[in-house]
């Protein structure tokens, strides 16, 4: 039995660059800046302090009711809802179809990607605010709190009935996620998933971040010479993906087809890229032959590119090992520039840019990139948006401790 095609029919993201798809991907075109001084609480004399906060967001009523009062939860939710509104799968945007419309989303699956989880809420458990008495949070709400709780609670406060699941494989999990689903799918165990990557920023989670040594003190300069590392962000971003036969009996219009997957860990260091990214190189090859795709199909390469020297260098090298002399054809992007690293969420809201490459037809700009490096060799789009014809993009994921994931979207043609 062939394996069924999988795509994906909603979109949505809260983000430090806006609270929906359109206001987040208008602010990529015109190459806003998320990045800004960060005052979400006192840092204590961290020297880290810029990040992409997300300011003046209200968490959607849903998320309240089923019991997550975290703001890691309310941006995944914001997410997901808008995913499944504009894809057709809500109550509310289904009119007559109701009836249908729940259906749908009780046979719904969802994967949550994620660094931290809800750790902004469940910190107070481990560590009392200064002049608190230590917490007497009930073993219940400490367990709500943990990573894979957030499955259970998005899909408690949205009505899903589908296959549960989390992944946390640092910076790379938004990517490995949907991974994840699409597997699910092509096993027959769903016929829809929703993938959500996010994450807060909390007190334990900043202070982890900045031990790492890798934050600039200005901005993000993916692949420029004088790069000094990353800022890291908050936010969420989701996609919904569908088998065919699902959409052809709802209707669905696909934006994309998730055509090629790949992840892994290559278990090369604690925070160093393997050598060339041989990691990266990995699961892009891997993606490639699920799609049955040649490396001259990929149009557009969205990078991890964040900004780091070790990423931005093997990641170029992968990139040339992988594509060979086609690689110099390929226009690459990091939204990171813009964003800041969305960590748990940077493979999803990367795969959202990815997708709107496709149905707008215009790359989104790398940010604040002023001088060429000679050991990054790539067709950067740097500070204007640039229009392309893509069919096929390809967008890649990495992370500490050895994860890596890739993934393909192909342009739906009728």
């Amino acid at each position: 039995m062939p394996s069924p095609h999988i795509f994906v029919t909603g979109l949505g993201a809260v983000t430090p660059l806006g609270f929906s798809v359109a206001g987040t991907w208008s602010a990529l075109l015109a190459g806003r800046d998320a990045v800004g001084p960060f005052d979400l609480f006192d840092l204590g004399g961290l020297a880290c302090n810029r990040a992409g906060q997300i300011r003046g967001y209200s968490p959607p009523p849903a998320i309240l009711e089923a019991g997550a009062h975290d703001r890691a939860l309310g941006f995944a939710a914001g997410a997901c809802l808008e995913a499944l509104g504009k894809s057709g799968m809500r109550n509310a945007e289904c009119g007559v179809r109701s009836a249908e419309c729940g259906t749908w989303s009780a046979e719904c699956g969802i994967v949550t990607a994620t660094n931290f989880g809800s750790l902004d809420r469940g910190e107070c458990a481990l560590v009392p605010a200064a002049g608190e008495p230590p917490s007497s949070l009930p073993p219940d709400t400490c367990r709500d709190r943990m990573a894979g709780a957030g499955a259970d609670l998005l899909a408690r406060a949205l009505g899903l009935g589908g296959p549960r699941a989390t992944v946390t494989l640092s910076c790379a999990a938004g990517a490995a996620g949907l991974a994840l689903a699409a597997g699910i799918l092509r096993r027959g165990r769903a016929e829809r998933m929703l993938v959500v990557g996010y994450d807060a920023l909390s007190r334990f989670a900043w202070s982890g971040l900045c031990a790492l040594r890798t934050m600039a003190r200005d901005w993000v300069r993916p692949f420029d010479r004088n790069r000094s590392g990353t800022i890291f962000s908050e936010g969420a971003a989701a996609l919904l993906l569908e088998t065919g036969s699902a959409c052809r009996r709802r209707g669905a219009a696909p934006l994309a087809e998730l055509a090629g997957w790949g992840a892994n860990n290559n278990g090369y260091h604690m925070t160093a890229p393997a050598p060339r990214g041989a990691g990266s190189a990995q699961v892009m090859r891997q993606a490639l032959a699920r799609a049955g795709l040649p490396p001259e199909a990929i149009d557009h390469f969205n990078a991890h590119g964040t900004g780091t020297r070790p990423n931005d260098l093997t990641e170029s090298q992968a990139l040339a090992d992988v594509f060979g002399a086609h690689a110099a054809a390929i226009p690459v992007t990091s939204v990171k520039g813009s964003l800041g690293h969305m960590l748990g969420a940077a493979g999803t809201v990367e795969a959202v840019a990815s997708v709107l490459t496709l149905r707008d037809g215009v790359i989104p700009p790398t940010t604040h990139f002023e001088t060429p490096d000679p050991e990054c060799p790539v067709d950067l789009v740097a500070n204007a948006p640039r229009e392309v014809q893509a069919r096929c993009v390809l967008s890649n994921s990495a992370g500490i401790g050895g994860c890596n994931a890739a993934v393909i979207f192909r342009r739906c043609d009728g």
